[in-house]
């Protein structure tokens, strides 16, 4: 895993029960609502949309959309 860079966007690629880094960065921003997801934080994505979620709530609502 890249070092962290504090305050700077990490760019990651999602996959199945995990995820890998890109770009060094401390956050991501969820996909529906653009708030700021730390990465120690992060526990809902869509490997298939490649999106975060900041909630799970928001990424059921995700999930229940057409794609």
């Amino acid at each position: 895993m890249l070092t962290s860079s504090p305050g700077r966007l990490a760019r990651l690629h999602y996959l199945p029960g995990s995820f890998r880094q890109i770009s060094p960065g401390d956050h991501v921003l969820c996909a529906i609502s653009s708030a700021v997801i730390p990465l120690d934080m992060l526990r809902y994505w869509n490997a298939e949309r490649q999106e975060a979620y900041a909630t799970a709530e928001i990424a059921t609502r995700r999930l229940m959309e057409q794609p």
